[in-house]
């Protein structure tokens, strides 16, 4: 009984390899099969409400027909969120006149201790185009929701807190759309050179 199954051995696998192969042929003949497929946008975005770094209550609908490269970080941020920054800014410095095309904008994740007056004073460490918003506790949680954004306050030994985050930058088009995104390792050169082919 035992030699019987074991002669089956070859078979089944010859078997499996004929079953292997004709997928693969199929996938060559029908579009789209075993291979992966993207269609539609993410749901990522939305209508806020929020208060700018001046004390000027804000809605996305202020920023129409501009795009918008947003991050979400805070100003007490010891190095990921200034770097960051940084690289926004030297990305538009390259783009010349066609970074008026686009608003560099912050909002922040900690708006506990974020005040516009924060804000104010720490967007001009990286250009007088910079935007920084924050608002209630409310509307900031609503807006990482709708930006799939993760925030944790994480609380420190001498009684303070940093605050854990996902570190990513959008670029939302003109109608409010994203229409793509940035890991923070992106070099100004790079996010220079997409930013000009997508605005």
């Amino acid at each position: 009984m035992l030699r019987n199954r074991q002669a089956l051995i070859p078979y089944l696998l010859l078997v499996a390899a004929l079953a292997g192969g004709l997928l693969w042929h199929q996938s060559e003949m029908v579009p789209g099969l075993g291979k992966n497929v993207i269609t539609g946008r993410a749901d990522v975005g939305g209508p806020f409400r929020l208060i700018d770094h001046n004390g000027k209550a804000v809605t996305e609908a202020d920023f129409r027909g501009r795009y918008m490269l947003i991050y979400f970080g805070y100003s007490f941020c010891p190095d990921v969120c200034p770097t960051t920054l940084a690289v926004m800014a030297q990305a538009l410095e390259k783009l010349g006149g066609k970074s008026q095309r686009i608003v560099p904008i912050l909002i922040t994740i900690d708006p506990e201790r974020d005040t516009p007056q924060v804000l104010n004073d720490y967007m001009k460490a990286f250009g007088p185009s910079f935007v920084g918003l924050t608002g209630s506790d409310a509307a900031i949680k609503d807006a990482l929701k709708k930006y799939r954004v993760y925030a944790a306050k994480k609380p420190m030994e001498n009684g303070n807190y940093g605050v854990d985050h996902s570190s990513v930058l959008y670029l939302m088009g003109p109608d409010g759309k994203l229409v793509n995104f940035y890991d923070e390792a992106v070099s100004p050169d790079d996010l220079a050179k997409d930013l000009r082919l997508r605005t």
